[in-house]
């Protein structure tokens, strides 16, 4: 077991952080894929919701 986490802080050590700036642009693009995402499925659950409110109907 002590073998692992001595392995898991090497292979941590070799790891490429990314910079305050990168963070940040990274950070922005997932953020604003979630949300554009999110709105995206509102959307189509709305249309789909209408579309069957509208069959229901008749």
């Amino acid at each position: 077991m002590f073998k692992f986490f001595k392995n898991v802080a090497r292979e941590m050590r070799k790891v490429s952080w990314p910079k305050g700036q990168e963070l940040t642009r990274y950070t922005i693009t997932v953020l604003s894929t979630v949300i554009f995402v999110a709105v995206f499925f509102a959307i189509v659950d709305l249309g789909i919701s209408e579309v069957l409110e509208l069959i229901s109907k008749e």
